[in-house]
């Protein structure tokens, strides 16, 4: 199996990949039910991908990341709401509109400025810190809550705040001490750390 880091980078090709396949029935003017088939899958893999990483990957970048995963994760969880919108804009309107392309290109704007991030700085961070193993098991669960919510079935897919998600994975990683007073998330402490 291979790790996270792999799997997301396969998710990112493939990506690519579907938007150009957009690109070429755009240019054919290619019909609605052409652009749907092509379309959905692209636009349910989008919400999957982002709520597989939110709920597997960041916590762990944040637990293991030592360049700045913090605001790595900040900035990823402000471009999944970015990338939901664009899709929830598409989904508005009828296939093929006008309206229908802005938002599928709402979408893929979003989407390849998080991928080309992530690629540069959440994924090579975590690479080098985390051990192979926590990525392996990772990859697994990562691959394994894909096919489980495949076309997002059994997902609430919905914006979330990144201040308040990081806020919330940093409490769980270091819960603060009702004894002491001290409000300070002790992720210095945790670096290194599976």
């Amino acid at each position: 199996m291979p790790d996270i880091t792999e799997l997301i980078l396969d998710d990112h090709e493939w990506f690519r990949r579907r938007f150009a396949e957009l690109d070429h029935h755009r240019v054919a003017e290619a019909d609605p039910t052409t652009l749907r088939e092509t379309w959905r899958p692209i636009a349910d893999l989008l919400d999957v991908h982002a709520e597989a990483e939110e709920r597997i990957f960041y916590p762990h970048l944040l637990r293991s990341g030592e360049n700045d995963p913090q605001e790595e994760t900040l900035d990823a969880i402000g471009d999944h709401n970015d990338i939901r919108d664009g899709v929830r804009q598409a989904d508005r309107h009828p296939v093929g509109s006008a309206g229908w392309w802005e938002g599928v290109d709402a979408a893929r704007a979003a989407n390849d400025e998080h991928m080309g991030e992530e690629e540069n700085e959440g994924l090579p961070d975590f690479r080098l810190h985390a051990p192979s193993g926590l990525r392996d098991a990772l990859g697994v669960q990562f691959t394994e809550f894909k096919q489980r919510h495949a076309g997002t079935r059994g997902l609430d897919v919905v914006d979330k705040d990144p201040q308040q998600y990081v806020d919330d994975i940093e409490r769980e990683i270091a819960p603060p001490s009702d004894s002491s007073g001290d409000v300070s998330l002790g992720i210095g402490s945790l670096r290194g750390r599976p």
